[in-house]
């Protein structure tokens, strides 16, 4: 694996309103805020891009998301990590599922850096990260989709079924390496690949 000299490292969403189970259930990968943090580092570190994406719910929502409520600021781990690094920094806001779809707008400051390659972190899985993962792939991104450093919740879907955060997760990956979305890695991986 090769990891560019410019490749953006992008963390989505990993937000204080995540940690209110009673909202969202049972959430799986408990070392993904570690390997999150890890990554954060190597790619300021290297002087590498990195961007923080945050999702802002409606004011009037439930969403522990929601702007206003405490749901809404950055995890610890990750507000102290912003501003720190050697290289350029973006923060885009959203309100729906992909970060490409936010402001300011994130393919165009990508394009304008010459930025060709994205490592995507964060949260949900198989939501934001997932949304965001495909559309970069169809925007023409090399893009490399951290499965070890994101986490998801179990999920209650139609027909009453339902599917724990780890089958969401390995469906997931399945769906975005064999439809050649993005290539499914482990932080193990990209840190390595980093580092050479």
């Amino acid at each position: 694996m090769e990891i560019a000299a410019n490749a953006a490292l992008v963390v989505i969403d990993v937000q204080k309103g995540f940690e209110e189970e009673e909202f969202w259930g049972r959430r799986n990968n408990p070392g993904a805020e570690r390997n999150m943090a890890a990554l954060i580092d190597a790619w300021q570190e290297s002087g590498r891009p990195v961007v923080f994406v945050r999702h802002e719910s409606a004011a009037g929502s439930r969403s522990p998301l929601r702007r206003g409520h405490t749901g809404h600021d950055f995890k610890d781990f990750v507000e102290e990590r912003r501003g720190r690094g050697r290289g350029r920094e973006l923060l885009v806001t959203k309100s729906v599922n992909s970060a490409f779809y936010g402001e300011p707008d994130l393919d165009a400051w990508l394009k304008g850096a010459g930025i060709e390659q994205i490592v995507l972190v964060g949260i949900q899985t198989n939501m934001c990260n997932e949304t965001t993962a495909r559309m970069g792939g169809n925007l023409g991104y090399r893009v490399l989709f951290v499965l070890d450093a994101m986490h998801t919740f179990d999920l209650a879907g139609p027909f009453g079924w339902t599917a724990t955060a780890d089958e969401l997760s390995r469906a997931t990956a399945v769906s975005l390496e064999g439809g050649g979305f993005a290539r499914v890695v482990t932080a193990q991986e990209v840190l390595e690949a980093a580092g050479r």
